[in-house]
């Protein structure tokens, strides 16, 4: 369960590494293309500064995605630099900003997005645990796989290109600009499908699919029905771990499972049902309990309530209230030897009981992992 600690952030600061431009007095944030880049700016108030960028700004135009990029998000944009684009065969650039074009661009722009506030400092992490490669499932339905190379993070796209990141971590009010070298591309067989008109439907990546809240709906392909998590896709071909760890709303449990040293079981063959509390969740808990539960010293009970949020099986939430009426309830046995009880309102939410009393509302269910199902709950499941 240690991945699922390491969510959505993405990307470490290089900040003793090549290509790393002096900090902004104020913001902290590095220089980029000459320009100062303010955190509370958003992406393209920002972009539009950087002379390294206007290739980029004007691609982005083309596809009509200013005004998504100027929204709330929070993204994680990995930004090509003018020179990236010039690298691409002469002629690439003229041809995919003519408007006939225009989903071929948006498709290759939204590969560069990850639907997450994805700073630097998780990613080498990410990458230790993954053997060295780390899956990025972007907004565009590409996965780029994230190495490193020395101390500079890579991204290869699913063509084979690789871009290395030269200025990390530059903040922004709706999310975080990473710097890169090469243009990343899809995979050929995606990239031809962008060519046929009867491909141009609903699955074709536009300004409303970047939408934060049409994302945390239903993701169509790459994973099949599951709902979006924390902004990221979830696969149902994936373990419970490495899905966690890519959900934003998930951090602190991940950093919780990863104290409590259940990562491996997580990882292993199950199935299991989990029940996910969100950072909101954790943060309602009185002040100062998750700091403390993360104490070395506080290893069991902190094992004893995760492992009461974990319950032996693939319970479906159809599996978890078959046959429930009125205000009966169903009662689940938990890995901790703890209990929890599951009841369905006339409304047909799911609520979720612990031995405390305390009820959860499940939030987000049926999440389906190769080695069981989560379902996200809005509090932590205490035991007596």
């Amino acid at each position: 369960m240690r991945s699922i600690l390491k969510t959505t952030t993405l990307f470490i600061a290089l900040a003793a590494g090549p290509g790393f431009a002096a900090s902004h007095a104020e913001t902290g944030n590095p220089m980029v293309g000459g320009a100062a880049m303010m955190a509370d700016m958003n992406i393209i108030e920002n972009a539009l500064n950087s002379a390294d960028h206007t290739t980029l700004v004007a691609a982005v135009k083309a596809a009509g995605l200013v005004e998504t990029l100027s929204g709330p998000g929070p993204f994680t944009v990995f930004a090509p630099t003018n020179a990236a684009f010039e690298a691409l065969p002469a002629g690439t650039v003229e041809t995919l900003l003519k408007p006939e074009n225009k989903a071929m661009l948006t498709k290759i722009l939204t590969c560069h997005v990850v639907a997450a506030d994805a700073m630097s400092d998780a990613i080498i992490g990410m990458i230790a645990d993954d053997n060295g490669a780390h899956p990025v499932p972007t907004v565009g339905g590409c996965t780029l796989m994230a190495k490193m190379d020395g101390e500079m993070i890579t991204l290869t796209d699913e063509t084979g290109g690789t871009a290395t990141v030269t200025i990390a971590d530059v903040k922004q009010s709706n999310g975080v600009i990473h710097v890169i070298d090469t243009v990343l591309l899809p995979g050929a067989e995606k990239a031809d499908a962008m060519k046929k008109p009867d491909t141009m439907n609903k699955d074709t990546m536009n300004k409303d699919t970047m939408n934060k809240d049409a994302m945390e709906t239903k993701a169509e392909t790459p994973m099949g029905d599951n709902p979006m998590v924390g902004g990221a896709a979830m696969f149902a071909d994936k373990d419970i771990i490495d899905n966690a760890v890519n959900s934003a709303d998930h951090t602190t449990l991940v950093a919780a499972v990863k104290a409590a040293g259940l990562v491996e079981t997580l990882k292993g063959d199950g199935p299991f049902t989990v029940f996910a509390p969100t950072n909101a969740a954790f943060e309602a808990l009185p002040a100062g309990t998750v700091e403390t539960l993360l104490k070395p010293e506080n290893k069991d009970m902190l094992t004893k309530i995760l492992t009461a949020h974990v319950v032996p099986g693939r319970m479906t939430a159809a599996d978890l209230t078959n046959g429930l009426t009125g205000k009966q309830f169903n009662n689940l046995e938990t890995v901790s030897g703890d209990a929890l009880s599951v009841q369905k309102t006339a409304s047909g939410k799911v609520y979720v009981f612990d031995e405390s009393g305390n009820a959860f509302e499940v939030t987000t269910a049926d999440v389906m992992q190769s080695n069981g199902v989560i379902h996200v709950v809005n509090g932590v499941l205490l035991p007596k």
